[in-house]
């Protein structure tokens, strides 16, 4: 039979020459990796095909939440333990909503490590005792409470934070200086109710919502082709485009709730939560396939009538398409207006 393949993630050496000794014990396991942040995680990942990931949260350069989803879109047989110093319910209750399977406080003793492994390996899951009473007594958001209502502005920090970026890069992405975006996101902090990046990631995943663009704030609307309201996620790597394509829906079609996805994870996670009646996805999404990501969503959001489109009108993409479940195949070139208006007319009827 062979080993379990282990892969630790901690940015302190000591920490994870800790838990090497306390796994190392245990029979079947290998450690097969080491890493210190985010980027040499993913890295790993991909170099050492762990079946097990026991991973310390608080990285740097590692957004957690939108990490896990991705981890786990990528790789849904990979078994994720959270080893952590941080007791937050907002914190625990976000990673276990993201996919991991268990959740282990770093003070707690090395046999209660090795007992989490062993049940997370046998398929059960793992909190330390510590947390359940937290979790137990745990308020639950009032249902009744009205979702807060964003600028535009802070509808595109909220989206880039669900995709980790951190604030240079959000800075970059906005044309924003570095302090003009800690100030946005401090006031989206205020108005979410929360005081924390991770906790405004937990409050995006709890409301989906937020992350539409409505298509009367897109541009100025021309006559809607029907009243109803449609739900739209527009999936393309390319930013400037993805937004010119969006733009175009919410001229059409201004009640329409415009959501954009720029990889399969993104798209995945969306598709999921808000079961959206058309999709736009490109065919080339960088490094990954515009195709699978159609027969993913198919599989979380059956009801989705998805449309492909590439640069690349190439007939072997437009047989692949079609299998794949799109409705249509279209040339970028030739969605106008006319096309859009066609697409989003056959999704409301």
């Amino acid at each position: 039979m062979s080993s379990v393949r282990v892969l630790l993630a901690d940015d302190h050496t000591v920490v994870r020459a800790g838990l090497r000794n306390a796994l190392e014990s245990l029979p079947g396991l290998e450690i097969v990796g080491e890493v210190g942040n985010g980027p040499e995680l993913m890295q790993a990942i991909s170099r050492t095909d762990p079946d097990f990931l026991v991973l310390d949260a608080s990285m740097p350069d590692f957004e957690p939440l939108s990490a896990v989803q991705q981890i786990k879109t990528e790789r849904p047989g990979l078994k994720i333990l959270i080893v952590s110093a941080y007791d937050d319910d907002t914190y625990v209750v976000g990673l276990l909503r993201a996919g991991v399977n268990g959740y282990h406080l770093k003070d707690q003793p090395l046999s209660d490590l090795q007992l989490a492994a062993q049940r997370i390996l046998n398929g059960e899951r793992w909190i330390s005792s510590g947390l359940i009473d937290k979790l137990i007594n745990r308020k639950p958001a009032s249902a009744s409470a009205a979702t807060p209502w964003l600028t535009r502005r802070q509808r595109e920090l909220l989206r880039l934070l669900t995709q980790g970026a951190d604030n240079r890069k959000i800075a970059a992405t906005l044309d924003l200086s570095v302090k003009t975006v800690e100030n946005h996101l401090t006031a989206l902090y205020r108005v979410l109710g929360v005081d924390s990046r991770l906790k405004a990631l937990n409050y995006a995943l709890q409301h989906p919502e937020l992350l539409a663009t409505s298509g009367g704030d897109m541009t100025e609307p021309e006559a809607a082709p029907d009243g109803r309201e449609l739900t739209v996620l527009v999936v393309d790597n390319n930013t400037r485009y993805r937004q010119q394509l969006s733009r175009l829906i919410g001229k059409i079609s201004p009640s329409s709730l415009i959501y954009e996805a720029e990889n399969v994870a993104e798209a995945l996670t969306l598709g999921e939560q808000i079961q959206p009646q058309l999709a736009l996805i490109d065919v080339v999404l960088e490094d990954e396939d515009g195709i699978q990501c159609a027969r993913r969503l198919r599989a979380v959001s059956a009801l989705t009538r998805m449309v492909l489109i590439s640069a690349y009108p190439d007939r072997e993409f437009r047989r692949k398409a079609l299998s794949a479940g799109a409705i249509a195949f279209l040339d970028k070139k030739d969605l106008d207006t006319t096309a859009v208006r066609q697409v989003v007319e056959d999704a409301l009827r």
